[in-house]
């Protein structure tokens, strides 16, 4: 394996490595001196100052100053303006107005922000949360009041809705591309640089795809007219998203994505060359990255973009896997004799990496789970960067005065590389930085309509509205600066290898009462390669079902099952109960109410992780019987896991025990293993006996599933599995109680 391949995987073995590990890597990489750190900080400290004493201070610090997210107000306003992007009626838009509005008090936020804007926003909340005020409404005052609420609810809508777009507006340059072009001739004046974003989100069409594409093409040509230097740094640049080109931009896509993406990404690409500026490809989610490896190297390559120095890649810092892409990056750039540009962030998509993780039981982080990690993820890889400007344009795109304290002390050559901030906001710090460092100073803005928005204004108010954020100390004034510039490394160090105890790890995720069912990340090539090699051993398994039963059982005539995604893929066969067995079942049928609560809770825990042990052969017989996706069957089979776990932290509770019945469970064909088991483990929970009806076309799933519950411990009377037809079995077992 050459150099190259082995950084590919360096990355993929990084995407959820422990987070002790990977900060003492990137400390040991920097290798920084305390001397060095206490200059820094100090540095820090200066910039801090400054920014609270000028005399013109951005809007996201105006607005944090008067609204931070800790009060009821600005909590109300980020609940109405992410709500709003979702909320399908007017109808549901008054309600969630009236919710979000009323109690709030605005008067008390009258007149003192320094900025008119949020003041004329305070006047309009203030009055609309009086209007909509029903606590001292009573007599006619009252239907009067309910009166101008009812006729005021469209002007209210209204108002709320313009209020927001001009919050909006202001941190986004211009609804067009010429609009913005105009806007920014100002600040190019003062001797900033742009590099302009085209709002929206990932394309759900190939309609909105081509949308988008025709959106980069025409903001492209018409920055081409602003390109006026040799030297691309002084031109301006643009971003673009890869999942705004492409409708399945998804690792389960790949071959298609190879083939449709990377050739609409090199025209956009090619074009920016033509033009003469800079692109850079923005980051995704974390999920995204190694397809998004895959394209960056597939349109590199291509011999046009030879002696061309505009293609950048955006690397987020707060991803485990930042240190390492950059190394990759460098290798990919020197292989082929490229010079590239890189925009290191700290990172869009907290929040959602975070929740994500949980949800699909990943056994750990994509990202760092605290401010003070990434912040020295951050300064490591600044550093990274700047010992490999040979074949690299560092971009350090941040408002954090110690990140740029950092990078000014680490830079040995000021014209080697530039800063970047958001349009709206860090305007202070960067106006500091470039007339007194004399380093270049980009901004990247934001272009697009108004229903492009919000998706955007919300995941910056998110990034910047914590109470441990930079952008939202530095308003606050009872928050000294030495302690704003505090050295991030000691900060760490102080913390130690333990995690962050406000998160919850994703194994956790259901506290001390279960453990979350183990996920498989198929967006991850690691994972999609454990995935196949467990399902290996069963992909030409000739599986058998027949009936489970406390007696021996005649059964029908072998019937054969065929994939029904592939019918030359003979699956297994099939011997179906005949009606003689299901009389016989309920006659030998037991309950389990004489097995105690909790050794029925340890049963179905065993049954849990017996069900896990066999994944492989679920995958399997999941895909092939059921015509599952490899997403759907781990879904499945997760689905499956947490329905016994659970059900098991259940069987203790005398509450919810059963009067120890038989309980016939007839599950459907769409989730032959997930709702199958559920019914089941309800039941056995709760002490019941259970005859087991599987879909007719799904019986080798459930033979699987209930060989591993007999295993697990579940007694053969008391849990029976009877494959066969709905009209002969199922009509049988209706005279015993009914789950599902």
């Amino acid at each position: 394996m050459d150099c190259h391949s082995e950084l590919r995987q360096k990355i993929r073995s990084l995407h959820t490595a422990k987070e002790g590990q990977v900060l003492d890597m990137l400390v040991a990489q920097a290798g920084l001196s305390a001397a060095r750190c206490a200059a820094i900080s100090a540095h820090a400290e200066t910039l801090v100052e400054n920014i609270r004493s000028d005399e013109q201070p951005g809007l996201m610090e105006v607005f944090l100053a008067e609204y931070g997210l800790s009060t009821d107000e600005g909590i109300a306003l980020m609940c109405l303006a992410e709500a709003l992007l979702r909320v399908p009626d007017n109808e549901t838009i008054d309600e969630l107005i009236e919710d979000k509005i009323a109690p709030s008090k605005w008067g008390a936020h009258l007149g003192k922000s320094s900025s008119s804007l949020v003041n004329a926003s305070t006047w309009a909340l203030m009055l609309t949360g009086k209007v909509l005020d029903d606590e001292n409404d009573s007599g006619i005052p009252g239907v009067l009041h309910g009166l101008i609420k009812r006729l005021g609810e469209p002007v209210i809508r209204t108002a709320v809705k313009h209020a927001m777009r001009e919050m909006g507006n202001q941190f986004v340059l211009g609804e067009t591309i010429e609009s913005a072009i105009d806007r920014g001739i100002a600040m190019e004046k003062q001797g900033f640089t742009y590099s302009y974003d085209m709002l929206g989100e990932a394309a759900l069409t190939e309609a909105d795809a081509q949308e988008y594409f025709k959106s980069y093409s025409h903001a492209i040509d018409a920055l081409a007219k602003r390109a006026n230097s040799k030297d691309i740094r002084q031109n301006p640049g643009i971003s673009i998203k890869l999942s705004a080109l492409h409708p399945r931009y998804e690792y389960g896509q790949q071959d298609r994505v190879m083939s449709e993406l990377v050739e609409r990404t090199l025209e956009i690409v090619l074009q920016a060359r033509e033009a003469n500026i800079g692109l850079n490809i923005d980051a995704e989610e974390a999920d995204r990255l190694d397809l998004s490896l895959d394209v960056i190297e597939a349109v590199l390559a291509d011999q046009r973009l030879a002696g061309w120095d505009g293609f950048g890649v955006v690397v987020q810092a707060y991803g485990k896997r930042a240190s390492a892409l950059i190394d990759w990056l460098y290798q990919l750039a020197k292989s082929l004799d490229r010079k590239i540009m890189i925009r290191l962030v700290k990172g869009a998509y907290w929040d959602t990496e975070i929740k994500r993780a949980q949800v699909e039981g990943l056994e750990d982080f994509p990202v760092f789970t605290n401010k003070s990690a990434t912040d020295v993820a951050y300064i490591c890889c600044a550093q990274q960067l700047m010992a490999k400007t040979d074949r690299i344009y560092p971009q350090f795109a941040t408002h954090n005065a110690h990140s740029i304290a950092a990078v000014l002390n680490l830079a040995k050559d000021k014209d080697a590389f530039e800063f970047q901030r958001l349009h709206g906001m860090g305007e202070a710090v960067h106006r500091q930085v470039l007339q007194n460092e004399g380093t270049k100073c980009r901004i990247y803005a934001p272009v697009g309509a108004h229903r492009d928005l919000l998706a955007y204004l919300v995941r910056r108010l998110l990034e910047n509205g914590a109470n441990s954020s930079f952008v939202n100390q530095i308003v606050d004034q009872s928050v000294p600066a030495e302690l704003i510039a505090r050295d991030p490394f000691a900060l760490l160090s102080a913390l130690g290898d333990a995690p962050s105890d406000a998160i919850v790890w994703p194994p956790n995720l259901y506290g001390d009462s279960r453990q979350n069912s183990r996920g498989w990340d198929l967006h991850n090539a690691l994972d999609v390669e454990a995935f196949n090699a467990a399902r290996a051993p069963f992909m030409h398994t000739q599986w058998h079902a027949e009936p489970l039963m406390a007696i021996e059982h005649d059964g029908e005539k072998a019937k054969k099952l065929n994939n029904p995604a592939n019918s030359d893929d003979h699956v297994g066969e099939v011997i179906e109960a005949t009606l003689s067995d299901a009389e016989q079942a309920l006659s030998a049928a037991q309950s389990w109410i004489g097995c105690n609560g909790d050794k029925r809770a340890d049963i179905l825990m065993k049954a849990a992780d017996l069900y896990e042990e066999h994944a492989g052969e679920f995958f399997a017989v999941l895909c092939r019987e059921a015509g599952k996706t490899p997403k759907d069957a781990v879904a499945e089979l997760r689905e499956a896991v947490d329905f016994l776990r659970y059900y098991a932290t259940q069987a203790p509770d005398s509450t919810v025990q059963g009067p120890g019945v038989i309980t016939t469970c007839i599950s459907p064909w769409n989730f032959p293993l997930a709702i199958f088991t559920g019914q089941i483990a309800a039941a056995l929970s709760a002490g019941n006996g259970v005859l087991a009806k599987p879909a007719d076309s799904t019986p080798l799933v459930a033979h699987v599933a209930i060989g591993l519950l007999h295993k697990a411990g579940v007694p053969r009377p008391v849990l029976q599995l009877l494959p066969g037809s709905g009209a002969s079995i199922g009509a049988k077992l209706v005279s015993a109680p009914q789950i599902g």
